[in-house]
């Protein structure tokens, strides 16, 4: 049996037209000569295709299926992967979009944890400027504020007071005003790495705004994500060639949808690795090979630091996060404690007077009262969007140095760990994309033996 499967095959070999010696006329000629050109736009446009998998749409489209959540979870976990599957959609959403949250916090862990503690950022936004800012800001509004807070908590004494004295109290708030900010701004220096998790914070706002990760992407890889797409088509006209012999020699209609499938596979294989791969310089064969995204891995550090500078991290943000975030009630919490013996030394040798006049259970309840108003609005500029803008510079100069300092691999996982698990799909896109074209020219030139 053996030996009769043996001579089958040395008869199919003697067979075989090595040379093309068949090949007659121009159709068959240029059904053979059109294959690693075919290749080649399926190549082109797998990658194409391929890009818009991975950013479009923002967000997800499709419809839902009643009870299809509750399967999905049974279903293998590369295919709960799929955008839409877990809520039980059926439809699409961008790979990156979709993973927002997860690339938020892989550039936490990868880069902007390494990048500087929140004491180092707090730092380089210059508390002093800061603490100037809110003084220009906070000093028209302090006659309101003594005001309202003695209206509400002494209302008798503060209508009984005479003109002169309600302004001498007012010119002594003011006078102190920058030792009260003082306060605020170094208690918040000390306490920074409490009040603020840049984590959370960065994840919060990717998953709230995918369209800021695509444009991550974009801004800093568009010239690599370019190159990948025309790389497409040199690497399928290449994987063409052979495949145009083998299809010749086996002459079966099933083998060019098989060979789409390997070549697809590795166009798209292929492109991830010349972005990505290898991290540090490498020869092979007297030819010297770097990923092509770490080339220039300084400009793409300078265009990152800018989207997280003007997007990501801001002062305005920042400020947000203090007041507004999961640890906004401590930072009140924190602030106003840390007022009350700014406001006695504010109060000067009138303390003591003032607590006689109006009881000390009324004195420390007024003081309580202009604490707790007095964080609110002492933090506010933090939200003044124009200087926030003048500061992000300062945040901006940190990030890009210590993003073009990262180590190239770290660097590379940057961008690239928040898809990793999902390339998958794009190599399934490749195979399934090359097995429709190896039946498209099936169909076109009808050159199969079978």
């Amino acid at each position: 049996m053996v030996s009769a499967t043996f001579d089958r095959v040395l008869d199919w070999l003697a067979d075989v037209d090595w040379f093309l010696q068949d090949l007659h006329g121009t159709w068959e000629w240029f059904a053979f000569l059109s294959i690693p050109l075919f290749t080649g736009v399926i190549g082109w446009l797998i990658n194409w295709t391929g890009l818009i998998m991975l950013f479009s749409p923002i967000n997800f489209h499709g419809f839902r299926v009643p009870g299809m959540s509750e399967l999905a979870r049974l279903a293998p976990r590369k295919l709960q992967e799929v955008p839409g599957v877990l809520i039980g959609g059926v439809g699409w959403q961008g790979i990156v979009p979709a993973r927002a949250a997860k690339m938020g916090s892989i550039a936490v862990d990868k880069a902007i944890a390494k990048l500087g503690t929140p004491a180092e950022f707090y730092q380089q936004l210059e508390p002093e400027k800061i603490g100037e800012h809110i003084v220009n800001m906070f000093e028209p509004e302090i006659p309101q504020l003594v005001d309202e807070v003695m209206r509400r908590s002494h209302p008798a004494f503060w209508r009984d007071l005479p003109a002169t004295g309600k302004r001498a109290i007012i010119a002594r708030v003011q006078a102190q005003l920058p030792s009260v900010v003082g306060t605020v701004t170094t208690e918040i220096g000390v306490h920074i790495d409490q009040l603020l998790d840049p984590k959370i914070m960065v994840i919060d706002h990717f998953r709230k705004n995918p369209a800021l990760v695509v444009r991550v992407f974009k801004d800093i890889g568009q010239k690599e994500l370019n190159l990948m797409v025309n790389f497409g088509f040199i690497f399928g006209f290449l994987l063409g060639v052979p495949a145009a012999f083998v299809y010749h020699w086996v002459h079966l209609w099933w083998v060019l949808p098989v060979l789409g499938v390997i070549i697809g596979w590795i166009t798209n294989a292929l492109g991830m690795w010349l972005i990505f791969e290898p991290t540090e310089p490498k020869r092979y064969f007297g030819v010297r090979f770097h990923g092509l995204f770490l080339r220039r891995q300084n400009e793409a550090a300078e265009v990152y630091a800018q989207i997280i500078a003007d997007d990501v991290i801001t002062l305005e943000r920042i400020g947000d996060f203090l007041m507004d975030g999961p640890r906004g009630d401590r930072t009140r919490q924190m602030l106003a404690a840390a007022l009350g013996p700014a406001i006695d030394k504010a109060a000067g040798p009138a303390r003591g007077a003032a607590r006689i006049a109006l009881g000390g259970s009324t004195y420390d309840r007024i003081k309580d009262e202009f604490a707790t108003e007095a964080v609110g609005r002492t933090l506010t500029p933090f939200k003044d969007a124009e200087f926030s803008k003048q500061q992000s510079e300062k945040i901006r100069t940190l990030i890009a140095a210590r993003t073009k300092e990262l180590p190239p691999r770290d660097f590379v996982e940057m961008m690239r760990s928040a898809i990793r698990e999902d390339e998958w799909m794009l190599y399934a896109h490749g195979a399934i994309m090359g097995a429709a074209g190896g039946l498209i020219h099936e169909l076109i030139f009808k050159v199969g033996g079978a």
